[in-house]
């Protein structure tokens, strides 16, 4: 594999001054890029050029993951200027992504078939670490560590529009699971002074980081109130297929108790402009898996008999070709037993009733790698104080890792276009995470298409035909 020469230098190193605090990163095309074809699931080649392992900050912390890929469809070798970026974060399980390369399965090489420019940069998680002088290891992603590094990705594309091909007012991010969740952050905080400090210490470009549109296949998001949403949904299935007794099933309670006041502080309305509350969010919820249902029945699939779905004669199953109310209890029994739900509490689950830690409790770890505890809640539990309260720092970390706090903030130029995904039969983050996000984005009047896909599970990248159908009558409205 070829690598670029000359990659990346600071302004100060070029005049022989030391590297300031923020740095500026300039990058030169040099060398001869290497001349790649992809051959498509239906055996269409594209051919493509490729630009690998390009550092995009000036103070690079963790070499193996701070690095960047793009790739340039041949339609666009010499006309580029106005072609679309897609940059697609391979981020899972909030550990460290390397920068990737674009495969014929995914969003990566479907944007190349269409001749839009493909960037996949690398980004620091839970799990990257470096060496020590005296043998020991550092952890370097801990939050917010992850969505600092691809905002400073973007950063780099915009400060070096010159020589990077492609349109920097149109770049479209793209992200699944985890990796939903850092579009949705990308979407959200453009420009937000809040990461400044972390942008500056690893000496990203001082330019923008604001993005045209943000795709969100499942985003495991909203982490500080995800535990809460998930009991809430889910409570009905604990003495059945969820098995939950003791303890647990009062965590689950408990958990399931606070989501109401949550609820209420988002201020969504719904589609009749009513507030929507805990005595009326079912019923809301209830009409996107009905309508997930319906364009199944319409493509004619059958209707699981055990999933609480009436259609219009009454019965459940084959029979009617209208989906006309789901029994939700019913329904989430069904999601249930298809995949086991997380025990409570699903994300912030350290020290609880003597339970390990997830994924989410490492990304909000320390450098030594010790995992922690992000919310009040588990805290109190897992030290049996009802007292306790996470620190300051933690809290503020946990809100840069959250973009409901950012959706509607006059300090955030957020993204003006959101495609949002969740399978109707994902139990990895409760569906009411996905919803809120979409309706506080319309709420705050953003252009966002949401819909929980029938029967999927916890997958992204699903539906590309309709994906990018979506993304050129975005950019067709844009003029571009």
């Amino acid at each position: 594999m070829k690598r670029l020469m000359n990659i990346i230098t600071a302004l100060a190193t070029l005049t022989g001054t030391a590297v300031p605090t923020l740095a500026q990163p300039l990058y030169t095309l040099s060398g001869q890029p290497e001349e790649r074809v992809l051959t498509m699931p239906r055996g269409e080649r594209v051919r493509y050029r490729a630009y690998e392992g390009i550092p995009y900050v000036a103070n690079v912390v963790d070499p193996e993951y701070q690095t960047l890929n793009f790739y340039v469809p041949e339609p666009a070798y010499d006309d580029n200027r106005s072609v679309p970026i897609f940059l697609k974060t391979n981020v899972g399980g909030y550990m460290a992504a390397r920068a990737g390369a674009p495969s014929p399965t995914d969003a990566t090489g479907r944007a190349l078939q269409e001749g839009f420019i493909v960037v996949i940069p690398g980004s620091r998680g839970s799990n990257s670490t470096v060496e020590e002088p005296t043998g020991g290891k550092v952890y370097t992603g801990p939050a917010p560590a992850g969505i600092v590094d691809l905002k400073a990705a973007v950063r780099f594309l915009r400060h070096n529009d010159a020589v990077i091909p492609g349109d920097k007012e149109r770049i479209i991010t793209d992200g699944t699971s985890a990796g939903g969740a850092m579009s949705s952050l990308l979407g959200a905080t453009g420009n937000h002074p809040a990461y400044e400090p972390y942008l500056r210490e690893i000496g990203a470009a001082d330019v923008r980081d604001d993005i045209f549109a943000a795709v969100c296949f499942c985003p495991i998001t909203d982490l500080d109130h995800a535990d809460m949403a998930y009991e809430w949904l889910y409570r009905t299935t604990n003495s059945g297929p969820r098995g939950l007794d003791g303890e647990l099933a009062a965590v689950s309670d408990e958990l399931a108790a606070l989501y109401p006041a949550y609820l209420e502080s988002l201020a969504l309305t719904g589609p009749d402009s009513r507030p929507l509350t805990a005595d009326n969010y079912m019923e809301y919820l209830k009409t996107f898996i009905i309508s997930s249902a319906q364009a199944a029945r319409n493509g004619g699939a059958d209707m699981p008999a055990d999933a609480g779905i009436v259609l219009n004669d009454g019965g459940r199953g084959r029979a009617g070709e209208f989906v006309v109310d789901i029994v939700m209890p019913d329904y989430l029994a069904y999601v249930a037993r298809r995949q086991e739900l997380k025990p409570p509490p699903a994300f912030d689950r350290l020290g609880v009733a003597g339970q390990e830690a997830t994924a989410e409790n490492r990304v909000f770890g320390d450098s030594g790698g010790n995992p922690s505890g992000f919310t009040d809640y588990s805290l109190r539990k897992s030290e049996g104080n009802p007292a306790a309260a996470i620190s300051d720092g933690m809290r503020h970390r946990v809100r840069l890792m959250n973009p409901m706090n950012f959706i509607g903030d006059p300090a955030a130029d957020t993204a003006p276009h959101w495609y949002i995904r969740h399978g109707a039969a994902d139990r990895d983050t409760a569906f009411n995470v996905p919803v809120n996000l979409y309706t506080l984005l319309l709420n705050n009047g953003y252009d966002a298409d949401f819909a929980l896909a029938w029967n999927r599970g916890h997958t992204g990248d699903y539906d590309l035909d309709g994906l990018f159908d979506w993304i050129k009558e975005r950019l067709a409205r844009a003029g571009r």
